[in-house]
């Protein structure tokens, strides 16, 4: 059985999880609205980066027990498909087209 203050620190790990989360999207809209070249490897790996610091924390909150895998892949999933909405909005042409 879950007391109310593991309840709250799951909730709230998951609510810290999904801000970084949108904190990559907004650097990234950021990055795209002001980027001539949007193949740019720094800005590249800036994401990279960012999108793997963002991996380790939900695979540290798995670790504690605060979230699932499943939550965990779901927060990376929407992230990554609001990504390629970005850059279908941004850049035409370039979103999920290989």
């Amino acid at each position: 059985m879950t007391t109310p203050t593991q309840t709250d620190l799951k909730q709230r790990a998951v609510q810290l999880l999904k801000e970084d989360a949108e904190k990559i999207e907004q650097l990234i809209a950021v990055q795209l609205e002001h980027l001539t070249l949007p193949k740019c490897p720094l800005y590249e790996e800036v994401l990279d980066t960012q999108m793997f610091g963002l991996s380790r924390e939900i695979d540290y909150a798995v670790r504690l027990g605060f979230i699932t895998r499943e939550q965990g892949q779901r927060i990376i999933h929407e992230l990554e498909r609001k990504l390629a909405d970005l850059y279908t909005m941004i850049l035409p042409g370039v979103g999920g087209e290989s």
